[in-house]
């Protein structure tokens, strides 16, 4: 028999105490498991280092395929585009959480690589504004659409993936693993980023330098497919596909079983979108167009702040694993919502070390959050509908608040005035952050639905149970 019940102390969604029945206490091998982390990761780095290559020469990119506007209306216009891939992303979400409920964890997440490696790869390739005009913006929003819908599927399938692999009592650390990586793309972009700019001219970036780290994501991704499709399903997908009544519709019992959970893990998600996307995507363009920093010394100060991350990030997926998902997400919350002004206007006052130690006070600030959310949100919804649940609650927050982020930020100190006001986007992120986590405190883990012999300790609400029995 399977259960799952709340953990006490947490008042809600959180830990769940280890049951010797539940696949999830049963340890994989440790060869099994490294291959497992290995091709999570491999995934997500190769997502995010396209994010924070397009991040990071954001500048260039705007020269190259924005001509004739101004450097504002330029950068504006690239994160436009930027943000304009992610309006896809619940659409990819629903797809990707379908495909992976109903045909596996395993399979949605082999394709998925496929097509976002590629599509990255093909960016290399894209002729600038020079040479076809207005056709080059248009293929570059065409390009960065694609690669969005594909990038929907990564992060939730990956963190559902571990998170059913793991040991139970390690879940959460297991599971950091996804946004650890997804860090780890971002340094690498910005390592690649920095060693060109400070070797090559501007001349030269423009021309053809800004494509080099582009045509680095088809053999990452070629290799992060060819490791995935070496492993087998979870167990607990596994042990779901000889029930199959529970994935004949994972959609249809998403949305009719589990709206709370919904609203729950995108409200969950909306610190993360914003956070990740201000500091650790925004930040080296913040420090450089409002604050005068070189290029060299922005880098740098990114760098160093993911490096910090990483470590926190893994810390933080332990703690959680130790004090309860909700404490952890409360604390960032209650953290951002203080601490964001006050935080960017010492920005502006210090020197280059100054600006470092800050940038990365902040990044372990966000991974007291990051390091929490992914097993989080995978405990939030019962296995049959966990990819589904995840997958489009993450991406439409993601959508609304984490790919507008810069653009929101740049258009606040435009129209303000004030280059302190992305820290009011943060802090008004913390408080919303922390209203939902109460609410959270409502809501049970997610009910197994295949029958009573198999069935959870609680229901989330009886309106939300009803329904034909799956």
């Amino acid at each position: 028999m399977r259960t799952r019940i709340a953990d006490s102390t947490d008042g809600g969604v959180g830990t769940v105490p280890e049951n010797t029945s539940d696949p999830g206490s049963v340890t994989p091998a440790p060869s099994t498991m490294r291959r497992v982390v290995s091709a999570s990761f491999i995934g997500n780095l190769v997502e995010w280092f396209d994010y924070a290559v397009y991040g990071y020469l954001a500048t260039t990119i705007a020269g190259v395929f924005f001509l004739g506007t101004s450097p504002t209306a330029g950068l504006l216009a690239t994160f436009s585009v930027f943000a304009s891939s992610f309006i896809i992303r619940p659409i990819g979400g629903l797809f990707w959480g379908y495909f992976g409920d109903r045909v596996g964890r395993r399979n949605a997440l082999s394709l998925s690589i496929l097509i976002m490696s590629a599509a990255t790869f093909v960016i290399a390739l894209l002729p600038g504004h020079a040479q076809v005009g207005i056709a080059a913006p248009l293929l570059l929003l065409a390009t960065r659409l694609v690669q969005g819908f594909s990038a929907a599927g990564e992060y939730a399938g990956a963190s559902a993936f571990l998170y059913e692999y793991a040991p139970r009592k390690r879940r959460g650390l297991c599971t950091s693993v996804v946004p650890a990586s997804t860090a780890c793309g971002l340094l690498l972009g910005s390592l690649v980023v920095t060693a060109l700019t400070s070797t090559l001219s501007d001349e030269a970036m423009s021309s053809w330098g800004w494509r080099v780290p582009f045509l680095l994501a088809a053999p990452l991704g070629l290799i992060g497919r060819y490791i995935r499709l070496k492993l087998e399903d979870t167990p607990e997908y596994r042990e779901l596909e000889g029930q199959q009544s529970a994935v004949q519709a994972p959609l249809r019992d998403v949305f009719a079983r589990n709206k709370a959970r919904l609203l729950i893990a995108f409200g969950a998600t909306s610190l993360n979108a914003v956070g990740f996307y201000v500091l650790l995507s925004y930040m080296p363009t913040y420090l450089t167009t409002e604050l005068g920093l070189d290029e060299v010394s922005s880098s740098v100060s990114t760098a160093v702040t993911l490096v910090i991350y990483i470590g926190a990030v893994l810390l933080m997926g332990h703690a959680s694993d130790r004090v309860g998902r909700p404490m952890m997400l409360t604390t960032a919350g209650v953290l951002f919502a203080v601490l964001s002004i006050p935080v960017f206007l010492l920005l502006g006052t210090s020197g280059v070390v100054g600006v470092v130690l800050i940038h990365a006070a902040l990044g372990i600030i966000l991974s007291t959050n990051d390091g929490t959310l992914p097993a989080f949100l995978a405990e939030l919804f019962p296995t049959h509908v966990r990819y589904s649940g995840f997958a489009f609650s993450f991406n439409t927050a993601n959508a609304l608040f984490g790919g507008t982020a810069p653009f929101v930020a740049t258009s606040l100190i435009h129209v303000s005035g004030d280059p302190v006001a992305p820290a009011w986007y943060l802090a008004a992120a913390g408080v919303a952050a922390v209203l939902v986590m109460r609410a959270a405190r409502h809501v049970p883990p997610g009910a197994d639905p295949r029958g009573p012999d198999r069935g959870p300790a609680q229901q989330i609400s009886t309106d939300q149970e009803k329904g034909p029995a799956r």
